[in-house]
């Protein structure tokens, strides 16, 4: 069984564009730019995409712990990455697909062992319209519209510790992440004894490596920067509550925890309901991040929550970046 990372989080929205959808040609000016929103019934539902929220983690990884991104090469109608998850701690953790010549082996696809959920509103809202125009210049002025929203976003996301660093030779989908021929043409001075191993069909990165490279993507989440319509709207998209654990399996227990009910967005019954059912597969603590003056009043549910569950499980609260760091150095492999 697969051992993983699994996260919950909330981003507080007040007053935001992060992620749009593009011009909207009903609007009753021909520039006007949508954000991205999802329909239940009447309701409407702002979210920021899962690439968008991956290409933050991404470039937050770059900016912050100095990792070397990929190279992006335009090839007709596709982008490819370099696939050397060796040199590259992004395809490894990203994953990437590439065609490559048959002399070296064939398309090499790999499945992304981070895996994530849009970002999506909590609760429905219909987004505000905000009419602008542009008049520096002589003639008539130029109308504009763009939307924007206040809301709290939800996200999960999983990490899957058994898969990083782990590069496999299997010929399927997903799983040909490389081959003897593209190791020996292409990734000859990326592939020493000092890196990784080969074990059977496998290359395994050595545990300090992997190890690393895990830290590294949990402790970027404090750090999160990006988003869309930045210099309108200045959003800070570091999670304001968070929870972290490490589990035996590859489904996110934390998926429910949010609540519609303005007054109680993390539902605290139901996280104690997850952590009591499912204690048998949490491995090590729990570790639960809340942002001071968010939510007032959680900080009480969730001390209430760790008293509760005291014989069940540990649970250690504190703020958001300190509950990415804290769990971050804390994790087995």
């Amino acid at each position: 069984m697969t051992k993983n990372i699994i996260g919950f989080v909330l981003i507080d929205a007040p007053h935001s564009a992060l992620n749009n959808a593009g011009a909207n040609p009903s609007e009753r000016t021909e520039n006007t730019i949508a954000v991205k929103a999802i329909h239940k019934g009447k309701d409407l539902y702002p979210y920021v995409s899962a690439q968008a929220w991956r290409y933050w983690w991404r470039n937050t990884l770059a900016e912050k712990f100095n990792w070397v991104l990929s190279p992006i090469t335009r090839e007709t109608k596709i982008a490819l990455t370099a696939a050397n998850p060796f040199k590259y701690k992004d395809d490894d953790l990203f994953g990437y697909m590439r065609a490559v010549k048959k002399s070296e082996g064939g398309t090499l696809t790999r499945l992304s062992p981070l895996k994530t959920s849009p970002l999506i509103s909590v609760s429905p809202q219909k987004p505000t319209n905000d009419f602008g125009v542009m008049a520096r210049h002589e003639g008539d002025p130029v109308p504009y519209e763009h939307q924007f929203y206040s809301v709290i976003l939800k996200g999960i996301f999983a990490l899957d510790l058994t898969n990083i660093g782990l590069f496999s030779q299997l010929s399927k989908t997903g799983f040909l992440n490389l081959t003897p021929e593209y190791v020996n043409s292409s990734l000859t001075d990326s592939v020493t004894e000092s890196q990784a191993a080969l074990e059977g069909s496998e290359y395994k990165l050595h545990d300090n490596e992997r190890l690393s490279r895990i830290q590294d993507a949990i402790k970027a989440l404090p750090f999160l920067s990006g988003g869309a319509k930045q210099a309108l709207h200045h959003t800070d998209v570091t999670p304001k509550f968070i929870i972290l654990a490490e589990i035996e399996g590859g489904n996110n227990i934390f998926m429910n925890i949010a609540s519609s009910d303005k007054s109680s967005i993390i539902n605290s019954a139901a996280i104690k309901e997850v952590l009591s059912d499912y204690k048998e597969i949490i491995k090590g603590k729990v570790y639960i991040g809340l942002h001071e003056g968010f939510l007032p009043g959680l900080m009480d549910e969730l001390q209430n929550l760790k008293n509760d569950l005291s014989n069940v499980i540990e649970i250690e609260i504190s703020s958001p970046k300190q509950a990415a760091e804290n769990f971050a150095e804390n994790i087995t492999l």
